[in-house]
């Protein structure tokens, strides 16, 4: 990297966002009329970036009638300047299409590499330039403002600087807004970045320059980084990082480093960018990967012990991206590695408070459990407290030693059962209208060979914790009476596992009646 980097603290930085144009171009997102509306209002009202790019001209009758209901929408709110369209050379064919959505800019894009106006346009620099003043031409008298797309210009500033320089000096004479620069196919390190802008900059200090970034080598943060240092002062952006093949630069990756690490300012609401980003996903159909920084799943997320005991210890393990800055709240994993620390803070953010010992028998549960399952979530947390504690208030006199429930389709469910009573083993097997209803029938049987009376089920309740996700935590309540009601539970991510262990509670309560107050004391522990 040449040259010094020039000084951009406190500098304001401005930002146009792509999503709905360029993010559209990811491969299997179309954004409906009324999507594009709700994205775009988000993005200027709540947000608060300087320019959107909603549409590419002439694709769809569906493009132009979403572009109009933004544009309705942006004049009403004065934002109409704001707005940008992306229009080819095409004579007025796109400046038609643009006005006829309302639209008041296009984005033109024109060829930034020589190899590009001879093997696509088939044509001399000077050909396409003379294309190129015909449209800005028209555009004024349409009364429309002109940015011009050099497009593949970083591949035409490694082998054709000569064509580039020979664009942006005859451009710059027709006095068009801004030039944009795109690493149209992703090819540039950030040394490449830097002195390429920087080149461009020096060159042309009156010609107000944008840098767009795509992500093929995973370098789009890096290269927009590089190019502000190197003097750009509006970058291009995306939500998400959609776009074209790998994508572009995510909105919320951009606005995070601008500010912490260039110290610069922008406009934007920075905690407005989760909503926007979910927004989004919702609208796309692409799924934020859940260690994507800022707006991923986890990424606020601490799962290892140490970590949450060095947060409770002087937040030894906080940095800078403070999840309340972008609309979010730190939590702190529940699973094999969490130890005590993370599983301490989730139960005071619940309100529960435990002594050393069930701290230490709750810590083992969910250790348990993470070697069935990724994490368990804090909405779990009250139904494993109770869980783990539960088994500690009785003496477990009958123990499951293996069953098996199968369901054939078009044949009775069936259930074989091995338990032990009191050091003996007794097997049953049965058949039932249901899973849960053979291991019942097959229980039953076993207590009629020894003569033991089986209470009668009165009431059963399963109940999964927010999120609906297939592997959470099932908790059962079943409700028994014999010479009174009572309850018992059970919680396993199988719903007939979680039933089962609620029975097998039921027969251990049973067993343990005579101890005074335990039944009291069992009931208590259910939330």
């Amino acid at each position: 990297m040449t040259g010094k980097t020039v000084e951009i603290e406190g500098k304001q930085l401005t930002i146009m966002d792509t999503t709905l144009r360029d993010g559209e171009q990811t491969t299997g997102v179309s954004f409906s009329e009324g999507e594009k509306l709700s994205v775009a209002k988000v993005l200027l009202e709540d947000v608060r970036v300087d320019r959107i790019e909603i549409a590419s001209a002439r694709v769809s009758d569906g493009e132009f009638r979403g572009s109009q209901r933004v544009m309705k929408w942006a004049a009403e709110k004065g934002h109409l300047d704001k707005i940008e369209v992306l229009g080819f050379v095409d004579n007025n064919i796109s400046l038609k299409w643009i006005a006829d959505a309302g639209g008041k800019v296009i984005n033109l894009l024109c060829k930034g590499s020589l190899n590009h106006v001879k093997g696509q346009l088939r044509k001399t620099p000077e050909e396409h330039l003379a294309d190129i003043k015909k449209v800005i031409h028209n555009a004024r008298e349409m009364g429309i403002r002109v940015n011009v797309y050099l497009e593949d210009w970083s591949n035409g500033m490694r082998s054709s600087k000569d064509y580039v320089h020979f664009m942006v000096s005859k451009l710059k004479e027709e006095k068009v807004d801004r030039i944009m620069l795109p690493d149209t196919l992703g090819i540039l390190d950030p040394d490449e970045t830097y002195d390429f802008c920087r080149e461009m900059i020096e060159t042309y200090p009156d010609v107000n320059f944008d840098y767009h970034a795509h992500n093929d080598y995973d370098l789009a943060i890096a290269n927009v980084f590089h190019a502000i240092k190197a003097g750009m002062r509006c970058v291009h952006t995306t939500v998400n990082g959609l776009g074209e093949r790998a994508g572009n630069a995510p909105l919320s990756s951009v606005i995070a480093t601008i500010k912490d690490h260039l110290k610069m300012k922008t406009r934007v609401n920075e905690s407005q960018l989760n909503k926007v980003s979910k927004l989004v996903e919702s609208f796309s159909g692409i799924r934020i990967p859940t260690n994507k920084p800022l707006i991923g799943e986890f990424v606020f997320t601490q799962c290892s012990g140490i970590h949450a005991d060095g947060d409770n210890k002087n937040n030894l393990y906080f940095n800078d991206l403070l999840p309340e800055r972008f609309g979010r709240i730190r939590q702190y994993a529940l699973g094999k590695t969490s130890g005590k620390a993370n599983i301490k803070k989730n139960l005071e953010n619940l309100g529960i408070e435990l002594d050393a010992e069930s701290l230490k028998k709750v810590t083992q549960r969910i250790i348990e459990l993470g070697d069935q399952k990724e994490t368990v979530t804090s909405d779990e947390l009250p139904y494993i407290v109770a869980d783990a504690l539960e088994n500690d208030l009785m003496e477990q006199k009958i123990r499951v030693i293996n069953f098996s429930v199968t369901h054939t389709m078009g044949l009775r469910p069936v259930a074989n059962v091995s338990l032990e009573i009191e050091g003996e083993i007794f097997e049953e097997f049965s058949d039932g209208d249901g899973q849960y209803d053979a291991f019942v029938k097959a229980l039953r049987k076993i207590y009629k060979r020894l003569g033991k009376s089986f209470p009668k089920l009165i009431d059963y309740t399963v109940t999964i914790p927010p999120g609906g996700k297939t592997n959470a935590l099932v908790e059962t309540v079943i409700t028994w009476k014999n010479s009174r009601e009572f309850k018992t539970k059970g919680l396993d991510p199988d719903q007939n596992a979680a039933a089962i262990k609620a029975t097998i509670r039921m027969l251990n309560i049973i067993e343990n009646e005579f101890k005074p107050g335990l039944l009291d004391k069992i009931m208590d522990s259910i939330p």
